[in-house]
């Protein structure tokens, strides 16, 4: 018998749904899916396709800030208080209206369930006990944020584009509750949100599906579904490209974008983030907590190799805290690899014959051969480093516990203001464990209060080029005595089938949206 097979070409390519779209990538680092705890780079992007904000930004000016949720505001006479007015007419996913109940909820919510990420709102000095004081509803569709200075209008507007500004369905959230949990434990792994998708399901290190949002206020999305499936392997995300099996390989390596360029049938697109590759050394480690072992560690880094070999083409070497593109970024690069200029520093601090340390490092191949890299490189100067691989979370988790030594991280703005990464590179307005606000400088024990108050200053500062100097000066100050080994800054590249167009990438990651993509 004859059968369609026998004619099917030997090359034949298999073919997505036409109506899915379906992404390979590494999501391991998804922690939880509630807007009031993401703070990682997959559950970002994830959320600002599921919600909505009450601002944006256009991702090509980020200067140009809109509403979104939000049809207007009011700022006072005193520059305090914010009077927010909510569009008329828009639904959350489950068909409830979005009013200003909405979003007093969802930000006196973050607040008072206090993650990470809450410190974006508490640094207008919002606390548990005064949010409902200061944030608050004055009719259907208005609603006060009252701070307690007369913060930079555009800070304010910014930090309102972050995940904790992402407005949730108070009335289906409330629906969940447990023990006063805020439905935090039914919206860590569920879906409450107004964007052009929906979550429907998240499999950890496995998938998550999402479809889309007939109730969605804006263009209706080409994709009726979304998929990201959990593939770390860049050789394996190739050959599914290739194959045809995903639209947009998302976790590639250098060797695998080479070999794809010619590919006819695949398209390479690239954007500069705002993310920084780092290391972070504990000041609980006796050998990390001397000034002369953490400038040692800086002269370690082969930085020009890195980049231009197991990193070739995803990142630009950049050693100073603020991404290219922000206000008051240093461009001056100070550090390369000098064994001897090491050395000397290791002697200085007692330690001729170095020491031995650990380095908790996200096991994808990227990260893993940075980190073998520094490994050969440390032994040079004397330092026996030992690399303890793990997923995401389980390296984000003991991060956060500051129970590791060195930790290999990358960091992405929260939102498009300096302060942002002031805000968590230099400032740590209190060093103990159960301390309230938890930035890196934090989680690296890294005690600074002279530094904090410089950072406090600037955040008030209202003329930009005084401000983008006061910057300039913690960036210095940063560079020359901070546990932080600032190494590079990304480029995110993307490879996708040839019919799949409209794939956006953004500053941030939950800038890069895929709501207009069509094949």
């Amino acid at each position: 018998m004859c059968t369609a097979a026998a004619f099917t070409p030997f090359k034949a390519v298999a073919e997505t749904p036409a109506d899915t779209l379906i992404q390979a990538w590494a999501i391991d680092d998804i922690i939880s899916l509630d807007p009031a705890e993401v703070f990682e780079f997959t559950a970002s992007e994830l959320l600002g396709n599921t919600y909505q904000g009450l601002v944006g930004y256009d991702v090509k000016d980020v200067s140009k800030i809109f509403g979104v949720i939000a049809e207007k505001w009011d700022i006072s006479e005193d520059g305090k208080t914010f009077t927010f007015t909510i569009r008329d007419g828009m639904k959350f996913a489950s068909g409830n209206p979005i009013t200003a109940e909405d979003a007093v909820y969802t930000l006196q919510r973050v607040v008072k369930l206090d993650k990470s990420p809450a410190f974006i709102l508490t640094q207008f000095g919002f606390t548990p006990d005064n949010v409902e004081e200061k944030i608050r509803k004055t009719g259907d569709m208005t609603f006060e944020f009252e701070m307690d200075n007369n913060y930079a209008p555009t800070l304010v507007l910014y930090c309102l584009t972050a995940t904790v500004g992402f407005v949730v369905d108070s009335e289906l959230v409330k629906s969940h509750e447990a023990d006063g949990d805020f439905g935090y434990n039914w919206l860590k792994t569920n879906y409450a949100g107004s964007g052009a998708f929906s979550i429907r399901e998240w499999r950890a290190n496995e998938v998550v599906a999402m479809d889309r949002n007939d109730n969605y206020s804006g263009d209706v999305p080409p994709m009726a579904h979304a998929i990201y499936r959990h593939i770390p392997e860049a050789s394996t995300e190739r050959l599914l490209l290739e194959k045809g099996d995903i639209d947009i390989a998302r976790k590639l390596g250098p060797d695998e974008i080479q070999a794809l360029a010619d590919n006819p049938d695949i398209a390479i697109d690239k954007g500069v983030k705002g993310s920084i590759y780092y290391l972070g050394l504990n000041q609980k480690n006796e050998y990390l907590a001397k000034p002369e072992v953490r400038q040692a560690l800086k002269f370690l880094v082969d930085y020009d190799t890195i980049a231009d070999t197991i990193m070739k083409g995803m990142v630009i070497k950049h050693q100073a805290f603020l991404p290219l593109g922000f206000l008051g970024v240093l461009e001056d690069n100070p550090f390369s690899l000098n064994v001897e200029k090491a050395k000397e520093l290791l002697a200085q601090a007692g330690l001729p014959d170095g020491f031995s340390v650990t380095m908790d490092t996200r096991n994808t191949p990227d990260i893993t051969a940075m980190a073998q890299a520094m490994q050969q490189t440390f032994a040079e100067a004397g330092i026996k480093l030992e690399i303890i691989p793990g997923d995401g979370k389980q390296t984000l988790t003991k991060y956060r516990a500051r129970t590791h030594d060195i930790y290999i991280g990358r960091w992405g703005p929260d939102y498009q203001d300096p302060h942002t990464n002031a805000d968590t590179f230099a400032r740590n307005p209190d060093n103990s464990d159960d301390a309230a606000s938890k930035p890196l400088a934090w989680r690296n024990a890294w005690d600074i209060p002279e530094m904090t108050k410089k950072a406090d200053a600037a955040v008030l500062e209202s003329d930009a080029g005084k401000r983008a100097e006061m910057y300039k000066e913690l960036q210095k100050e940063s560079q020359e005595t901070s546990p932080f080994v600032i190494m590079f800054q990304e480029i995110e590249v993307i490879a996708r089938r040839k019919n799949v167009e409209g794939f956006i990438i953004g500053p941030s990651f939950n800038d890069n949206s895929f709501k207009a993509v069509t094949k």
